[in-house]
């Protein structure tokens, strides 16, 4: 099998349309698109990748140590498709899929993501108060 899953950091940063990244990742689901955006004018690292989810929504950058491989592998052609995989406390995890192969999701995070009890979620939503 030609697959990784790879880190995506940065996501505590605001994108410059004001949008949130930490959001975004809530919203994206395993196994979904993910667009990796080369940004060879960024000030900062001209190696940098930023990972965008299926709306469009910048979530994250690709690690430092893993953005120039990443990026060569754009631009001489090779064919790359990514997915999202998780959330992390970092950011996220994504798969790649290497050479036109499609990524499939490990199997522990498939099981996991499809077990998922009320004792592991992290979020509860507001409580409505009573009408008057």
């Amino acid at each position: 099998m030609k697959q990784l899953s790879l880190h995506v950091v940065g996501a505590n940063h605001p994108n410059a349309d004001g949008s949130n990244r930490r959001f975004e990742i809530l919203l994206c689901v395993p196994g979904e698109p993910i667009e990796l955006v080369p940004e060879p004018k960024n000030p900062v690292d001209p190696s940098a990748i930023a990972v965008v989810s299926a709306r469009h929504i910048q979530i994250g950058y690709l690690t430092a140590d893993r953005a120039p491989w990443i990026g060569s592998m754009l631009r001489n052609g090779r064919e790359l498709q990514a997915v999202f995989q998780e959330a992390t406390k970092p950011g996220a995890a994504i798969r790649i899929g290497f050479d036109g192969e499609v990524p499939v999701l490990p199997r522990c995070d498939r099981k996991r993501h499809a077990e998922v009890t009320t004792e592991e979620v992290d979020f509860w939503p507001d409580e409505l108060p009573p009408d008057d």
